[in-house]
């Protein structure tokens, strides 16, 4: 029934709450070599509790920008601003916070369990692979590649590339020209109901969702494909 189908990135393929600590530990680490947090601070504020915090606060505006209170560009300037302003460290400490962040986050590469079986399976039945993601596009490619699976998509669509976030429609509809293919011809696979399913089903997709918080299993939500 369907010629290809679109594969969300961060937890559908790769493990979003890891890869996002492991960036953030150095990102941190940049501010400690630069001068770091007060001692006062730094006893107060462990690092895992300093994690929550930035989990926290990203995770809100992330959420926000799915229903289209900020682009995703304009997401990934705010959280490092909120953050830093949080620990109350002086604002010189964004701009190396945050690109200490991007460096690290296009080197994270923790696969979610399946998801290369998963890839290898699809790709064996000759579907056509996509990846479709809201992020910076060589960031993306970065991690695929450094975690082995970028050889399975014929192309990358990410958000900063195509120049609209999902569950924006054009984002869809930008990826589907570029890839040559009608809506009927393509299932989308992702884990937010809102950015994936919905956004895809809006551009005329079918869609599966993957439910990562009830240990949903890659293999067994493809099995009938």
């Amino acid at each position: 029934m369907y010629k290809a189908i679109f594969v969300d990135i961060d937890d559908t393929l790769l493990d979003y709450v890891p890869c996002c600590r492991e960036a953030f530990d150095a990102a941190m680490d940049t501010l400690s070599a630069e001068g770091g947090l007060s001692a006062e601070r730094s006893v107060f504020c462990q690092r895992s509790g300093l994690f929550n915090l930035f989990f926290d606060i990203a995770g809100r505006l992330f959420s926000e920008a799915k229903h289209g209170k900020y682009t995703i560009a304009e997401v990934m300037d705010l959280y490092p601003k909120e953050f830093i302003a949080a620990i109350g460290y002086p604002d010189s400490a964004v701009e190396p916070f945050k690109h200490a962040f991007r460096a690290a986050w296009g080197k994270t590469h923790t696969l979610v369990p399946e998801a290369e079986e998963m890839l290898e399976t699809l790709k064996n039945k000759g579907y056509r692979l996509f990846a479709a993601s809201n992020s910076f596009g060589h960031l993306q490619r970065s991690r695929l590649e450094q975690a082995g699976i970028l050889h399975y998509f014929e192309d990358t669509f990410i958000s900063m590339d195509i120049g609209y976030d999902k569950p924006d429609i054009r984002f869809y509809q930008e990826a589907l020209r570029r890839a040559g293919l009608k809506s009927g011809e393509v299932l989308m696979i992702g884990d937010s109901m809102t950015t994936d399913i919905e956004g895809a089903k809006n551009a005329g997709m079918d869609a599966l969702f993957f439910d990562r918080r009830n240990n949903a299993s890659l293999l067994e939500l493809i099995k009938e494909l």
